[in-house]
C-alpha cells in the first residue's frame, strides 16, 4: 500500500532519522561494473525505511535511494543520468526524485542544494543527508577500485 502525501512529507520533516554503523560499498553483481551498498534508516516514529547506493564509476553514475518497505522509492537523488519525467519534459543528470500522490516517485525535479558531481561521493553524500535530515553516526568507505576483470 502506498504512503500518502501527508505521510511522506511527515517522512521528510522528521528530524530523527538516522544511519548507524560505518557504510561499505560493495560489488553489484547485477550491474557490473558498478557498486551498492543497503542501510537501514532508523527514526524514532519506526519507519520502515532503507537507504541505498548505487555508483558506477565507469558510466560516472551515482544514486542515493531512500526506500519504504510497502512503498518502494520515496526520495532519491541520480548524478549523472537524465531523467524524462511523465509530464513529457526532460530533466538533467542531476535530479532528485520526491514522492507525489500524482506521480509516486516518477517526477525528477533538479535540485539547488547538491553540488557534487558523481564522483564526489562523500561530498554528494553529506548533501544529500543533509537535504533528507539524516544523521549518520559513521563514516562512509570510499567506493573500491575498480578491478580489471569489471572493466
Amino acid at each position: 500500500m502506498a504512503i500518502t502525501q501527508t505521510e511522506f512529507d511527515a517522512i521528510l520533516a522528521d528530524e530523527t532519522k538516522r544511519i548507524t554503523g560505518d557504510i561499505a560499498w560493495k560489488e553489484d553483481p547485477d550491474h557490473a561494473p558498478a557498486f551498492e551498498f543497503r542501510m537501514p534508516i532508523e527514526s524514532d516514529a519506526g519507519y520502515p525505511l532503507v537507504l541505498t547506493g548505487w555508483r558506477n564509476p565507469v558510466a560516472d553514475k551515482l544514486s542515493f535511494t531512500i526506500i519504504h518497505r510497502s512503498t518502494g522509492r520515496v526520495y532519491g537523488l541520480d548524478l549523472g543520468a537524465d531523467h524524462h519525467n511523465p509530464t513529457c519534459e526532460n530533466v538533467g543528470e542531476k535530479h532528485k526524485h520526491r514522492w507525489n500522490d500524482a506521480y509516486a516517485d516518477k517526477h525528477a525535479y533538479v535540485p539547488s542544494d547538491i553540488t557534487a558531481k558523481p564522483d564526489e561521493v562523500e561530498k554528494a553524500w553529506r548533501e544529500f543527508c543533509a537535504e533528507a535530515k539524516i544523521i549518520h553516526d559513521g563514516k562512509m568507505k570510499p567506493v573500491p577500485p575498480l578491478q580489471e576483470d569489471m572493466l
